[in-house]
């Protein structure tokens, strides 16, 4: 996945005007050149190139106070918020059919933005969910409140989702993963860092906080926080670490529900499926087998009251955001603050926008594709995908460490790779959904449980390729194992303050052509989607010989990014992103080849003093223009399978020889690498 390290929202209307032919080098240096414009020649490309074609943007655009960072996903986002603000007042004004896209558009707006009546429901919207935990009298109903939860989104104890046999992508299968757990993931509960000790305290003491607004005095409130901490220890500990989640065969454990019983002993759980609405699984695929064996464990030796603390604690917290203003900023100060490092809280109405689109995303998608992604955008990023695409062949070709039986098969599978440009051609019923103004926590409780069903209703039947899993409007792209498909929404093409009809060549091929249509692409050979087939099959389709190749590869792109140290002792870890940091790499290199068919690189005009192929460097990295703030990274770095921003630059730079001849990199400077030690996958 792309992964910008934003909200999920939308687009931009520069994609509006495009032009049917792309622009040209001449038409670009009439206009303001935004890639000139945000260079610090003050600092050397050879040395820090992600400061010298990000620094004078980054000095112009502190951080926000209610954001944890600044950067070209907040500025796409800007005039979308906007767009999607006026909609969502004209829907609320308007007298709009019951049962529409639009009167559950304008209702989901008018009672999300009313924060009077937020604050005279209090804690009143979790009421009968807080009371279905408090009834509870033996661990035995503990399941029951379980399902229940789970299906109005709260993350209690297990994580079931439905999804594609990763082994039999034609069929669709019950999936049990890690969960359960209120801090990001299981180093948060063991790393003795000063840094993170400290979250840890922070966040016990912010669940008792939660309790005391739930009218428990101060000795129940941190009695249960403690109740909470202990509960949620046990489970992190037989949690896996980030990058022992990427290795899709030792997360792929199919079983019966009779092995599964014999693996968990105590736990009925042909009775859980009915209560979570499954009564028909036979099987089920278990992502980590070692955490349900701590599930049936716990369920037999913690006390109801150590459940009771832990289910309450897990409601409140799931819906905290849409609850009276206490409730909001006690969550803020620990999730927004503390773990994050935004100093102030976003305005109530971008909350809510972004509430609803997770919400009703389609619904909102409709209505802005139609007049912002003109069908000669999406003319132009159906091309470019295909030259990126012709451009991948040509280096599976060329490799010298695949074998010609396995270049086949490769073949093969990019040519199967479905790309989706833009929007669906379906899209999603919401007739199902009811959303009304009785509050915003009902209507968000609704949605999740729409979704649930949504999802638990494509068991047995036959699965459909064709499903979007992202909004158009979302600023982000995707590759899918299970699909052998890349996901590319419009917003992924946008450009702050450009528009499409005036980005050249040079840009878009480095901007969309390498850092999102590049890199899905090479995540169906990265080291993790490299192991399923075309079918998008878990499958060996590789030599021994060929793997091992390879494999010798990753080690080396592994080492270099183990070797970026950030906030004075943290480190990138290698392994959790060796994926990203190969498609960062695959996506330059192939878009660049590409780009060199282009018009505007054989002419190798100047622009504002920039060649071709600077301007191509420039444009990828205009891609992760972005800073951080310290909190935000520190749990990027534990949490996320992303390098920060400067490394997703200066890390593949490093290792393209191009880059070295555009730039004029010179043994002595802090990028250069000697050919020896150049990582080359693709």
């Amino acid at each position: 996945m792309m992964h910008k390290n934003l909200l999920a929202l939308p687009l931009l209307a520069a994609l509006a005007t495009a032009c049917n032919s792309s622009p040209t080098a001449a038409d670009a240096a009439a206009k303001p050149d935004l890639l000139r414009a945000a260079l610090d020649t003050t600092v050397a490309p050879g040395d820090d190139f992600f400061s010298y074609a990000n620094g004078t943007w980054i000095k112009n655009h502190p951080i926000p106070a209610s954001e944890s960072n600044a950067g070209i996903g907040i500025e796409v986002q800007k005039e979308i918020y906007a767009r999607l603000r006026e909609t969502s007042i004209e829907a609320a004004k308007a007298s709009a059919a019951a049962g529409s896209n639009q009167q559950k558009i304008g209702d989901f707006w008018a009672v999300g933005i009313d924060s009077v009546k937020a604050d005279k429901l209090g804690a009143m919207p979790i009421k009968a969910e807080l009371d279905r935990i408090a009834a509870m009298k033996t661990v035995a109903e503990v399941p029951a409140v379980v399902a229940h939860e789970i299906q109005l989104g709260v993350r209690a104890l297990i994580g079931p989702r439905v999804g594609q046999d990763d082994k039999n992508s034609d069929k669709m299968a019950m999936y049990l993963y890690q969960s359960g757990l209120g801090l990001p993931n299981r180093d948060y509960y063991f790393n003795t860092d000063n840094r993170t000790k400290g979250v840890r305290r922070a966040y016990v003491r912010h669940v008792a906080s939660t309790f005391k607004l739930l009218g428990q005095d101060s000795t129940a409130a941190n009695a249960n926080a403690a109740r909470v901490m202990a509960l949620e220890t046990s489970l992190a500990k037989s949690s896996r670490k980030l990058e022992a989640l990427r290795d899709p065969y030792k997360n792929y454990n199919k079983m019966t529900v009779a092995q599964l019983g014999k693996l968990t002993p105590g736990i009925d759980w042909q009775t859980w499926f009915g209560q979570l609405g499954a009564p028909r699984v036979d099987t089920v695929i278990v992502g980590q087998p070692e955490f349900y064996q701590t599930v049936g464990q716990l369920l037999k030796t913690k006390p109801v009251e150590d459940w009771k603390a832990y289910l309450t604690w897990q409601v409140a917290r799931g819906f905290a955001p849409t609850l009276s203003r206490p409730f909001v900023d006690e969550n803020f100060k620990f999730y927004g603050t503390t773990l994050s490092g935004a100093k102030a809280m976003r305005p109530r109405w971008k909350r809510v926008l972004d509430m609803q689109e997770n919400a009703l995303g389609d619904a909102l998608g409709q209505l802005f594709v139609k007049e912002y992604f003109k069908p000669e955008a999406k003319a132009r990023y159906d091309t470019l995908v295909k030259n990126v695409v012709a451009s991948f062949a040509e280096h599976i070709k060329n490799v010298d460490w695949m074998s010609a039986p396995t270049k086949v098969v490769a073949l093969d599978k990019l040519h199967k790779i479905t790309p989706k440009v833009g929007y669906p051609d379906k899209w999603k019923d919401y007739s199902a959904l009811t959303i009304d103004r009785s509050s915003l926590t009902a209507n968000v409780m609704r949605a999740n449980a729409w979704r649930y069903n949504y999802q638990l209703h494509k068991l047995g039947k036959p699965v459909d390729r064709t499903e979007w899993r992202m909004t158009p409007q979302t600023y982000n792209a995707s590759y899918s194992t299970s699909n052998n498909e890349i996901v590319l929404p419009a917003a992924a093409f946008a450009i702050p303050t450009l528009l499409d009809a005036d980005a050249d060549d040079a840009l878009v091929y480095g901007y969309a052509g390498a850092s999102t249509i590049g890199h899905e692409l090479t995540h169906g050979f990265d080291d993790e989607g490299s192991q399923y087939d075309a079918h998008g099959n878990l499958h060996e389709w590789w030599s021994k010989a060929d793997r091992q190749r390879f494999n010798q590869r990753v080690a080396v792109i592994v080492k270099q990014f183990n070797g970026y140290t950030l906030l004075d002792s943290m480190h990138i870890n290698g392994k959790a992103t060796a994926g990203e940091n190969i498609a960062d790499l695959g996506g330059i290199v192939i878009g660049l080849d590409a780009f060199k068919k282009t018009k505007e690189y054989k002419e190798g005009k100047k622009v504002g003093g920039l060649t071709p192929l600077q301007r191509y460097f420039l444009g990828y990295a205009l891609g992760w223009q972005e800073h951080d703030r310290d909190e935000a990274l520190a749990s990027q770095l534990l949490t996320d399978v992303h390098s920060p921003a400067q490394y997703r630059v200066n890390g593949p730079m490093a290792d393209v020889p191009a880059f070295y001849e555009a730039f004029g990199v010179k043994p002595g400077q802090k990028l250069y690498l000697p050919d020896s030690a150049r990582v080359k996958i693709w």
